[in-house]
């Protein structure tokens, strides 16, 4: 009886959690950053060639796409039209969307953006890319789930200064906007039904989260405390994010599993030369100097190659005991970061270390922002230095004015707001 006496309550303080909070407030403002940021990399680095890699000079052509998307059923606006201004409009739509997801800036408006911006591309031209393309087009989906802009985002500095993270007119002329395009491609049929439904269903969900959030507002104004409709949202909003979460924690496993267990059937991984081919290829060698001397140890290649099938199985295993997976998830990030150098794959490195993060523990993360913080300060102070001139010989002869002419000591807010709630 006492052992299902502690199995109920620890239940329901897992319940209870769940519930009552956002998890993760730094983990998925990392993924939203990293996920983010990498797209944004990447449309800007491909900024020349776009228009071969999804837009009308491609080898995969319009007709192709849509023939291709009438059978799968995929998402993608491009296909909305054949016009060069239109394949302009989505692309500079994706690379703002993905800088204003970078900044948190209404984030609940902007994640939906960035989703139908990566899915566009993506699905315009399938054959394009690598496995890095794959996990941001997983990722864009999930990150409209979570609450990802709690900290390190300008929403979180607006939520800290006006209180509330959607006051102002830019989020309601936002979703307006985006509403009005939802309703344009379903009344012509470019979006399929269940596509509609879900589009239609974040709207409303933004309405109603914002018709809270206003008359709370004005509810504190009168002295009234929280209303019960608020309340349920924030619960609601906190289990799909937590669930959100859990789905992305568990696509990370998933990855590496599959990943590692399809290598170890595998001839070339199982005698431990499977590196050494790639290494001999030019398109996977940037730095030929390098890839050969790797190359010519076999012992390197050997460790390097067997270490990689170890890592990839056992990292699912072992996210439950957090020393050894932190230790792994270091030496993963390195790993990710050497196939970036020897590979010349740093898109697909970056997506992979952004998954990564969202493992990283919560003190390791706040210690980051800190140092982040010191240096913005840092520069901020080299950079504008201090208005008041040194004082002249003749300056410093005269009194000293009345109240000792002390400088403010207050902390600049701005600074103090970047540093998201706690």
């Amino acid at each position: 009886m006492d052992g299902l006496r502690r199995g109920r309550a620890a239940a329901a303080r897992g319940l209870a959690k769940v519930t009552g909070e956002a998890l993760g407030p730094y983990q998925s403002a990392v993924v939203r950053i990293g996920f983010a940021g990498t797209w944004l990399f990447f449309l800007l680095r491909e900024y020349p060639n776009r228009h071969e890699l999804y837009g009308p000079d491609g080898p995969w052509s319009w007709e192709l796409a849509r023939r291709l998307v009438e059978s799968n059923h995929a998402f993608t606006v491009l296909l909305w039209s054949d016009s060069v201004w239109w394949f302009e409009t989505v692309y500079l739509v994706s690379v703002l969307a993905a800088a204003l997801l970078v900044l948190g800036w209404r984030t609940r408006a902007t994640s939906v953006v960035f989703m139908v911006g990566v899915l566009s591309l993506q699905n315009r031209s399938v054959f394009m890319g690598d496995g890095g393309d794959n996990v941001i087009h997983l990722m864009a989906i999930y990150l409209v789930l979570t609450r990802c802009a709690q900290v390190w985002s300008l929403d979180a500095r607006r939520a800290r200064l006006r209180g509330s993270a959607s006051a102002g007119a830019a989020g309601p002329v936002l979703w307006g906007v985006l509403g009005a395009v939802l309703a344009y491609g379903a009344v012509t049929g470019q979006i399929g039904l269940g596509w509609t439904a879900a589009f239609a269903a974040l709207w409303v969900v933004a309405a109603v989260w914002w018709m809270a959030e206003r008359n709370e507002a004005l509810a504190a104004v009168d002295g009234a405390g929280r209303s019960e409709g608020r309340a349920l949202l924030d619960v609601l909003a906190d289990v799909v994010h937590n669930a959100g979460m859990l789905v992305i924690m568990a696509e990370v496993c998933l990855i590496y599993a599959t990943a590692g267990w399809y290598k170890v059937q595998g001839s070339r991984w199982q005698d431990g030369t499977a590196l050494y081919y790639p290494l001999g290829l030019d398109y996977f060698s940037p730095w030929p100097g390098l890839s050969a001397l790797l190359a010519g140890s076999g012992t390197v290649v050997m460790l390097l190659t067997y270490g990689t099938v170890v890592l990839q199985v056992a990292f699912p295993f072992t996210v439950f005991q957090r020393r050894i997976k932190n230790v792994l998830l270091g030496v993963m990030m390195v790993e990710h970061a050497g196939i970036a150098v020897l590979l010349g794959l740093p898109f697909f490195s970056l997506a992979m270390i952004a998954a990564d993060a969202v493992f990283l523990p919560t003190g390791f993360l706040m210690g980051v922002g800190a140092g982040v913080l010191r240096v913005r300060g840092r520069w901020a102070a080299v950079l504008s230095p201090s208005p008041s001139p040194s004082p002249s010989p003749l300056a410093s002869a005269l009194p000293a004015p009345a109240g000792g002419g002390e400088p403010d000591s207050d902390p600049d807010p701005d600074q103090a707001a970047a540093a998201g709630p706690r």
